[in-house]
């Protein structure tokens, strides 16, 4: 068997419709919307909206917004097609199986790690520190000892305390993983009770925050080129073309997650026609907010309060300050924060799972990963095992030590989507595709093109650790996954 072996159209769909023996379909569309918005609305609108308009763009983060939404929709519409056609479990390592072949299979798989394991426990690690915000900022009560929630490789900035390790992080990770364990249903019951109050606390900033806008704050919307030196001495494009292209990079790291819905394809209940609804239904609703979130907030304050008082509370600063009498707003947005967290981490441990289920469908992890429970009908052994290593990470490692290799991995997973869809066009036309990507090989060729983009402005220190972790990847497959791949047995 060649590395570049295709995994035959027909055992995809015979795998799609064997529902008696796979895993529960209790899915509907708008539990997917949900899903969507559960994943997308995080940290990355309260803290990357005052960054990006601090460094980069100013008042015009809203077209930085719009640029980033326009590729991320563009990836969006192919990831439609392809979930709708090959409703399986896997998201982009499904489709690459089915159109590059194995070993691109086996890269996106292991690359789709950063995104979904590494990112859970990154967001686990910030939920621990907005815990203590919560206790202290909201509760009035005592933080938690620095010791029990930073890991061993972090002292206290007066160098009196080191910290052992993060006990909320690894609580948060623990409870959402025995939730997944439990059904999914249940889980996307409890992500849109999560989602229903993040939202209705983002449309209350936007609502009740409009009256505040200063529209001096607005002028110029795009502020002349410039280049503007953070605290760090780092320097950024600010204003102009580039300072809105700089922008849509920072804020595009607020949209991941989308692509998460299609890795529950195989427990949705008609998912040819739910997944595009999933998928670009929950992709309008979070663009849409973004774009008046960031037209109310750069109207509240002016570019220097962000500068000055940035950072992850800056929302919370500005609330505080300029819109007097809202103080309890303020409370409510780090409320806001913990529950977006929590949904984020929810969904993209789903995704990794469901990665995982279906990679040891195929023999190239354990079969054990694709083991289900006999009464909730779930992956629970590869949940037990991604439970395992988020939450070693979550406990014991620095946040910041895993940089831009979440972006690089999705804009990356994004790419081979795109691909994927002309290949299968070109392979097999007569598939049935309950919704058809649009002006194909235009719109999947632009995909590439603006996710290609985003990539080049990551740095090459990213690049660097990204090509690291895929060599990693090459070691286990050729040590193990390539001798027990099930299609070198099957014709």
């Amino acid at each position: 068997m060649g590395l570049f072996t295709k995994k035959p159209m027909h055992l995809l769909l015979e795998e799609a419709g064997d529902s008696g023996k796979g895993l529960k379909r209790t899915l509907s569309a708008g539990a997917l919307v949900a899903l969507g918005v559960g994943a997308i609305i995080g940290a990355g609108l309260f803290v990357r909206t005052a960054a990006a308009a601090a460094q980069n763009a100013g008042p015009s983060v809203t077209i930085g917004f719009i640029i980033a939404a326009i590729g991320c929709a563009l990836a969006g519409l192919c990831y439609a097609e392809l979930s709708s056609s090959i409703p399986i479990s896997g998201s982009a390592y499904t489709y690459t199986y089915a159109t590059m072949g194995e070993l691109m299979a086996w890269v996106i798989g292991w690359d789709l790690v950063l995104e979904y394991a590494v990112g859970a426990a990154t967001v686990g690690i910030a939920w621990s520190e907005y815990l203590n915000k919560l206790l202290v900022e909201v509760i009035h009560v005592s933080p938690i000892p620095y010791e029990w929630c930073h890991s061993p490789f972090q002292s206290h900035p007066d160098g009196t305390v080191n910290g052992i390790m993060n006990l909320p992080a690894l609580f948060i990770v623990v409870l959402l993983s025995l939730l997944l364990i439990k059904g999914t249903s249940e889980s996307a019951f409890v992500n849109g009770i999560i989602v229903i109050t993040k939202v209705a606390i983002v449309i209350l900033i936007i609502v009740l925050g409009w009256s505040f806008i200063n529209e001096s704050n607005h002028h110029p919307y795009i502020p002349a080129a410039t280049t503007y030196v953070d605290h760090a001495g780092v320097s950024h494009n600010y204003g102009g073309f580039w300072g809105v292209i700089g922008a849509a990079g920072t804020v595009f790291f607020a949209f991941i997650g989308f692509d998460a819905v299609s890795t529950a394809a195989q427990e949705t209940k008609n998912p040819k026609t739910a997944m595009p609804i999933g998928i670009l239904g929950s992709l309008a609703v979070c663009t849409v907010l973004y774009i008046l979130f960031a037209h109310v907030l750069t109207g509240i304050a002016p570019v220097e309060f962000f500068r000055t008082k940035g950072g992850e509370a800056s929302v919370v600063a500005a609330i505080s300050e300029y819109m007097t009498g809202y103080g309890w707003l303020a409370k409510l947005v780090t409320v806001a924060i913990l529950a977006g967290f929590s949904s984020v981490i929810l969904v993209m441990l789903l995704g990794q799972s469901r990665v995982f289920y279906s990679m040891s469908k195929d023999g190239l992890l354990p079969k054990m990963f694709s083991d289900l429970h006999p009464k909730f009908k779930t992956p629970y052994k590869a949940n037990l095992v991604i439970l395992v290593i988020v939450g070693l990470f979550a406990a014991f490692i620095p946040g910041d030590v895993v940089g831009d290799m979440t972006s690089i991995g999705t804009l990356f997973a994004f790419m081979l989507v795109c691909v994927a869809v002309i290949i299968l066009r070109k392979t097999d036309p007569d598939l049935p595709r309950q919704f058809r990507t649009p002006w194909v090989p235009l719109i999947p060729i632009l995909g590439v093109a603006a996710c290609g983009l985003m990539i080049l402005g990551l740095g090459w220190t990213n690049w660097l650790r990204l090509f690291g972790w895929l060599a990693l990847g090459f070691i286990i497959y050729f040590g193990y996954s390539k001798k027990h791949s099930h299609l070198k047995d099957s014709k």
